[in-house]
């Protein structure tokens, strides 16, 4: 499972992807050779590695390197969580917090990998509601709980900074699986619970 650091960046990809990102910049017409962009491509390309570094990794894999047994089956609710992505459509960035619960059914998983498993599909190109499911789905097939809840809410910065040009836009999404979809009682706690 890759991990990039700033010291730690294929050179072969970098090294491709700036050679783009230089022609790139000709073609918006700028001078590739300025002072201020010589090491822009460089950089690009190794935020680019950065942004995209969840197609190296494995959700499922991430939960499964912390599940233990216990008896616990109450709602597990880890809210919150900062999200970081890209719009497919745009390549420009979206932002907001991913809020994942589910009720375990004798197993659990670390905290932490939660989080994980959010940044794994969120440094993707991608669409929030793709995402929304792909959280869901990872959770439920890896630890096989009675249901699983994630709501996302983010800020889509082609909305705000292009086209429509709408500052105040929030998108939220939602995916349910298990007794978060039959049983309004417990989906209506978590989203109680996402609200305090």
């Amino acid at each position: 499972m890759a991990y990039y650091r700033e010291d730690h960046y294929d050179e072969d990809v970098t090294n491709e992807l700036a050679s783009h990102v230089k022609e790139i910049l000709r073609l918006i017409g700028e001078d590739p050779e300025r002072e201020g962009l010589l090491k822009t491509p460089e950089r690009v390309a190794k935020a680019l590695q950065y942004l995209t570094q969840g197609y190296s990794q494995d959700g499922e894999m991430i939960i499964r390197s912390a599940i233990f047994d216990e008896k616990y089956r109450q709602m597990v609710l880890v809210k919150d969580i900062e999200l970081y992505s890209m719009c497919e459509h745009h390549m420009l960035p979206f932002i907001g917090k991913a809020h994942v619960a589910y009720i375990p059914d004798g197993k659990i998983t670390g905290l932490s990998k939660i989080a994980r498993v959010v940044n794994t599909y969120a440094r993707r190109l991608q669409v929030q509601e793709r995402l929304t499911v792909q959280i869901r789905d990872c959770i439920q097939d890896s630890i096989k709980p009675l249901g699983v809840a994630v709501v996302i809410e983010a800020m889509h910065t082609c909305m705000r900074i292009r086209g429509v040009e709408k500052t105040n836009s929030i998108t939220t999404t939602s995916a349910f699986s298990g007794i978060f979809l039959s049983s309004a009682r417990t989906r209506n706690e978590f989203l109680n619970l996402i609200k305090e």
